[in-house]
């Protein structure tokens, strides 16, 4: 199941049924997990450990040198989840010294053509990544986030469950749980309302979430204003608590 056109260091470890097409590259401390399909033409470099079930499509570089100039060749690390796909020309790079020396993505994500996840980067599960999608680094992305085509998501961002991105919206800020950004002034632009229905979300959650919406976007409340009334929603709402805890815990501050 490894053609032979393809490289695989000694150093690697290739895992039960692993299809590896042609002109591939596996190198050295590569860890590639059951049940995985490498397309062709595709690069992977260690420290990388993959899990089960991911799907590789053409010229995609995996585990490469971070773009940091202040990388000097130390050894990092990417550690992939399990059942994600990423589809032609993605590019994900390793962590840095400079953070925890690690770049970390969960399980059941599809990155789609031209994504790129820089270092040090942190991703949940179930997310989407829509084509040409740039992550920058030490930026952390929650579970169930969908990021719409060319979203440009600036370094050490932090993004909420359950958000959603349009398409070219450029995010400056942190984009707290529920909410939808568009345009390249991030600005909000009401609720995920559709993605939390089929999520499962009931109807009194989604109203509470509206209503922790409007006092922070459109009540004319400071974040420190709105927190005080988040607070007091938590203490009956747990969907409002993790809002709350969010806009609590932003360092670079929300969209707004």
């Amino acid at each position: 199941m490894i053609h032979p056109s393809s490289i695989i260091s000694a150093s690697a470890n290739i895992g039960k049924n692993v299809q590896i097409g042609a002109f591939c590259i596996i190198g050295d401390n590569v860890d590639i997990g059951d049940n995985c399909v490498f397309n062709s033409h595709i690069v992977v470099k260690g420290h990388s450990k993959i899990g089960k079930n991911n799907v590789f499509f053409q010229f995609c570089s995996i585990g490469e040198d971070c773009q940091d100039k202040k990388y000097a060749g130390e050894a990092t690390y990417l550690e992939i989840g399990d059942d994600n796909v990423f589809r032609e020309s993605c590019t994900i790079h390793r962590g840095t010294i400079q953070d925890e020396s690690v770049t970390r993505i969960g399980s059941r994500n599809l990155f789609m053509v031209n994504a790129h996840v820089a270092h040090d980067c942190v991703l949940g599960d179930d997310n989407v990544f829509a084509n040409n999608c740039t992550i920058a680094g030490h930026v952390h992305i929650a579970s169930q986030v969908i990021l719409g085509g060319m979203t440009a998501v600036h370094q050490f961002c932090h993004i909420g469950a359950h958000s959603f991105t349009g398409g070219g919206a450029v995010v400056l800020k942190d984009i707290p749980p529920y909410i939808m950004v568009s345009g390249t002034k991030h600005v909000p632009q009401g609720i995920n309302s559709e993605g939390l229905k089929r999520r499962g979300f009931t109807p009194s959650a989604i109203m509470a979430i509206k209503r922790a919406y409007k006092v922070i976007y459109r009540n004319g409340n400071t974040t420190d204003e709105a927190l005080v009334l988040l607070n007091e929603m938590a203490e009956t709402e747990p969907d409002v608590k993790i809002l709350a805890d969010f806009v609590a815990s932003s360092k670079r501050g929300i969209v707004r």
